[in-house]
């Protein structure tokens, strides 16, 4: 059942009652959202459209803001690096949210009359998508020791959702030590069963997973994030990046024989959660079906 996905041959309409869901960040050329969002649209029938929009740093929160006092606007996805720079506009972050302070879905919440009222709410799904992307490829991460690399918004939610899943230890490494620390800080008094701990090097860590959770590999030249010569045979090699569909590191990962796990599976994954999340529960359903169809655990 590849239907879901599937986008017809002409282009879809725009109207006057189209509703639009920008992806913001910066840069956006990488974003694959639009492509899932706008053929789920379609072929549920809803009149709406999933733009990428690039915003500057220092405009971003502002234009954000005005953006959602539009009724044309049906909510924001939010990439990098805004998902904790957007934090500061919600004033209902869901849990996932409230515990790494970092987003990417914003909504205006709906009364219920079913009118758009005034309070912004926020969520973020990059851990339940990654977590379900992983399990749904054969990979259970629980009670294994996973090294976390980048701790932004992306990283935080993974760092989270893996802990849920009850990894037995978990290591994060930034280049901003002082983040690290934090977040493995707050992520220790929250997930107390699990150790957690701020790395000085993301090289020669003893783990079974290791997870790219940074922009490096998006752009050609970057530096890889960490070395997959450093690791042990067997291990996971993991990208949140979705383009280029297979990057450097996993390249470098597969050539030394270690198994590798892309990043569009934890969009993939996210897809029913975020149409929930707007309030589109048929595409929801449709995303839902599509999953259980091309991603079954193998």
């Amino acid at each position: 059942m590849n239907a879901p996905l599937v986008i017809p041959d002409i282009a879809p309409p725009v109207s006057g009652s189209t509703l639009l869901f920008p992806v913001v960040g910066n840069p956006v050329s990488q974003v694959k959202a639009p492509l899932a969002f706008n053929a789920l649209f379609r072929c549920a029938g809803i009149d709406a459209l999933v733009v990428p929009l690039e915003l500057p740093p220092e405009s971003v929160v502002e234009t954000c803001r005005g953006l959602l006092a539009s009724g044309s606007i049906g909510g924001l996805l939010v990439t990098v690096p805004y998902k904790k720079t957007l934090f500061e506009l919600v004033a209902q972050p869901g849990e996932s949210a409230r515990l790494v302070g970092a987003v990417n879905a914003i909504r205006r919440d709906t009364g219920a009359a079913g009118e758009t009222g005034g309070t912004l709410q926020g969520d973020l799904f990059d851990g339940v998508g990654f977590l379900a992307g992983l399990r749904a490829a054969g990979h259970e991460p629980s009670g294994r020791k996973v090294l976390v690399v980048g701790a932004g918004g992306a990283g935080s939610a993974v760092a989270a959702a893996l802990l849920s899943a009850g990894v037995a230890w978990l290591g994060i490494f930034d280049v901003n030590a002082a983040l690290a620390g934090a977040l493995a800080a707050q992520l220790q008094q929250h997930f107390s069963a699990s150790e957690v701990v701020a790395l000085r090097t993301p090289s020669h860590i003893a783990c079974d997973i290791a997870v790219n959770a940074t922009p490096l590999g998006m752009k050609a030249g970057d530096a890889l994030p960490f070395d997959p010569g450093s690791l042990a045979g067997g291990t996971l090699v993991a990208d949140v990046i979705m383009q280029p569909a297979e990057t450097p590191l996993l390249q470098r990962a597969a050539q030394r024989g270690l198994r590798v796990h892309p990043g569009r599976p934890m969009l993939d994954h996210q897809l029913p959660a975020y149409l929930d999340f707007f309030g589109l529960p048929r595409a929801a359903r449709m995303a839902q079906a599509w999953l259980r169809e091309n991603h079954s655990n193998p």
